[in-house]
């Protein structure tokens, strides 16, 4: 019922409900409908009793005089409308249906008040001197004259096309259209096309978020602002939900009439653009059993320029729909709609700023902008800019905002305590204890009159600090950080401060294995500094040594370190994968295998955390195919799984760990400890015996992409020592 209310009609309820609190009422009854209908002073019903005499003064004298004020219940909920206002809006549904109505507005719920005619609103209109009968007449007289003020837009000769469509130049002349920041190139091109005599259909491709729909939105700007070319002056560009014109098609011939009838209409107006938001949608929609879809209909209108339509898809869509259908595909022109650059996104966002500041009362800073357009780009993957750098932006104004709208502790302890004391008199005044029930209402009156204070004085406070509310770049790292799990200092601290200490770190958890962990500092230096190829892992390690020596726990120090959880770590036992048809299940069963639709073991959970440590256990183990599948993530950074999904291996640290040459390490130990400081080998010949052994293990290609072979050595009796003090 509610969703078919005008503006009006709805603010009217909301003006009831306040009326019923000021009145302390726990209903929401047919005076405060009628209190609500003048109060909001603009519609049909407020104008027919204005033009009656009757002011809003005059009728909350006669309610409170008919029903008195309530007994001062809080409202933690809704208030509920009464049987007789509900009777009332039915009525007013019914009145809206005779009426010919497709909405229900003011002079509707005040005609349900009349039909009605026995509720406290009637009474108090009767009362008042106002014959029913005459605010009858009244309303219908006004509705002639003011129904199209009030909804009813001017006659157009496009009426189908209006009901299954959004008018975005008219949007555009309301303002109500964000503004679109740069995308001139793209905005020219779509131009040019619509300007051809036939095939005039532009077609925009480009990723989810990348800002398609907002180059529709730019082009019914410059429509409106007048700056196009003569031949698209004066035009109206309209968006058509294919969905809605689907909906309620019961019988076969039903869509394709809607259809025709659009096309009729903008055949006939000459001045329409069509723009079809997920254009692919056309194949296939409104087709059944001997019917033809919306593609087909289109088809003959696209190819003599009859129809000028714009649509926007994405890549994998227009490959799978459109490029298949070789007539649909010629009758469109193709305009790519790339990914902006950061500095063009921050241009965006600057653009954008003052939209979201309105929305949100709050003032956002030029380095939270900058911060959005950079740390989106730089940790959120899977997405695209400008859209994500606008909704962590987005997302952090209303963190801000919602934090200054919590209620304050002492409010919260008083509203309870009134609560408690109303409950108390209510059961004292069951129990007959007169006497009981007079001091807690005295209590009662206090309580309320210090809640209003309170409320009066944090409403202040939050009105000084709405103006002080401001959105920094710290509130953007902790959305970022809230969408990726990396922790706020390593997104805000300077990482050359963090990575001069890294060794002091890990060696808060580690002890001994110096050169180890030496070698794996150097190497993610490195790597952070840019010294390295940007589309490889963070590192990829060969982790050497005998069982118990801290290779695991290094991988988890890294994990701690780099991205703040230890648990940020993908641990996979290569010895599962000694066998050739186990090989699939890192990237996923091939179709038509058990597991196909579960995504591969590997490169699911790469997917869902981006930012850990894969650690490859017993490497050694693993079939040879398993390394095929490392070299291209070692090279390239990433892989595909059996989904097609592409997973980024980028801002991962890939560790392999293995037992080969644990012989040589071991040699002149027992039990993995080393026998004596001035016995055995040097740590560089212990090295260089291990890697000779795996060079015959490994394969060339394989080895050279690793940025580190780190050797582990066996742990001395004084290491173990300090272990234990551990």
């Amino acid at each position: 019922m509610f969703n078919r209310f005008t503006e009006r009609a709805r603010r009217v309820i909301l003006l009831a409900r306040e009326e019923a609190k000021r009145l302390d009422h726990d209903y929401l009854g047919t005076e405060h409908l009628l209190l609500g209908l003048i109060r909001e002073g603009e519609g049909v019903a407020a104008l027919a009793l204005q033009n009656l005499g009757i002011d809003l003064e005059q009728v909350r004298q006669e309610v409170e005089k008919a029903v008195g004020k309530g007994g001062g219940s809080l409202f933690l909920g809704q208030i509920p409308f009464t049987p007789r206002a509900k009777k009332v809006l039915e009525l007013a549904v019914t009145e809206a249906r005779n009426l010919g109505h497709n909405y229900i507005g003011t002079e509707h719920l005040l005609l349900g008040l009349i039909r009605e005619g026995e509720g406290v609103a009637a009474q108090i209109l009767t009362n008042l001197g106002a014959d029913l009968e005459k605010v009858r007449e009244e309303v219908v007289d006004l509705l002639g004259e003011k129904i199209s003020v009030e909804k009813t837009p001017q006659p157009t000769n496009t009426p189908t096309l209006d009901r299954y469509g959004r008018d975005l130049t008219e949007l555009a002349r309301n303002g109500e259209l964000d503004p679109v920041i740069g995308r001139e190139k793209e905005i020219e091109r779509v131009i040019q096309i619509l300007s051809r005599r036939t095939k005039n259909n532009p077609v925009l491709i480009g990723e989810a978020g990348v800002g398609k729909t907002a180059i529709a939105e730019g082009i019914a700007q410059r429509i409106v602002e007048g700056s196009l070319p003569e031949p698209l002056l004066n035009k109206r560009l309209v968006t058509i939900e294919l969905g809605s014109v689907v909906a309620g098609t019961k019988y076969r011939g039903e869509f394709e009439k809607r259809m025709e009838r659009i096309l009729n209409e903008i055949r006939k107006a000459k001045n329409i653009i069509l723009f079809i938001d997920e254009i692919h949608t056309l194949v296939g929609a409104g087709a059944a059993e001997g019917a033809i879809d919306a593609s087909n209909i289109l088809k003959p209108a696209l190819a003599r320029g009859e129809l000028q339509c714009i649509g926007a898809t994405t890549f994998d869509e227009y490959r799978k729909y459109i490029e298949r259908d070789e007539a649909l595909e010629r009758r469109f022109q193709t305009v790519m709609v790339n990914e902006p650059t950061v500095s063009q996104t921050i241009e965006i966002l600057k653009g954008l700023r003052d939209r979201y500041e309105a929305f949100h009362r709050v003032k956002i800073t030029d380095e939270a902008l900058v911060a959005a357009a950079k740390l989106s780009h730089r940790y959120i993957q899977g997405r695209f800019l400008p859209d994500k750098a606008i909704d962590v932006m987005d997302e952090a104004a209303a963190r801000v905002r919602l934090q200054s709208s919590v209620r304050p502790k002492k409010l919260k302890s008083v509203e309870a305590e009134l609560e408690q004391v109303r409950k108390e008199k209510e059961a004292a005044i069951r129990a007959q204890e007169f006497e009981k029930a007079a001091k807690l209402r005295d209590r009662e009156k206090n309580l309320r009159r210090i809640l209003m204070e309170e409320k009066t004085q944090w409403e202040t406070e939050r009105g000084k600090k709405a103006e002080e509310e401001v959105v920094t770049e710290k509130d953007i790292a902790y959305i970022v950080s809230s969408w990726t799990n990396i922790p706020i200092r390593d997104l805000t601290e300077e990482e050359s401060k963090r990575l001069l200490r890294m060794e002091e770190a890990i060696h808060k958890r580690m002890v001994g294995q110096d050169e180890a962990i030496k070698a794996v500092c150097q190497s993610i230096r490195r790597a952070q500094a840019g010294v390295k190829n940007i589309r490889r892992p963070i590192g990829c390690f060969m982790f050497l040594g005998p069982t118990g020596v801290g290779k695991t726990e290094l991988a988890r120090s890294l994990a701690e370190f780099l991205f703040g959880d230890e648990d940020a770590m993908i641990r996979l036992d290569m010895s599962e994968y000694m066998e050739k048809f186990t090989v699939s299940r890192l990237t996923g069963a091939p179709p038509g295998y058990v597991g196909y639709e579960e995504g591969g073991e590997l490169t699911e959970k790469v997917r869902r955390r981006p930012y850990s440590v894969v650690l490859l256990d017993e490497i050694e183990k693993a079939h040879p195919d398993v390394f095929n599948i490392l070299l291209q993530i070692m090279e390239d950074g990433r892989l595909s799984d059996n989904l097609g999904h592409t997973v980024d291996f980028r801002n991962t640290v890939l560790i392999m760990t293995s037992n080969l040459g644990a012989e040589q390490i071991r040699s002149d130990s027992s039990l993995g400890f080393r026998s004596g400081e001035g016995g055995g080998m040097s740590y560089e010949e212990m090295k260089s015996r291990v890697l000779s052994e795996l060079k015959h293990h490994f394969r060339p290609e394989f080895l050279n992409r690793l940025d580190e072979i780190i050797v582990f050595h066996a742990l001395s009796q004084e290491e173990i020592k300090k272990i234990v003090d551990l």
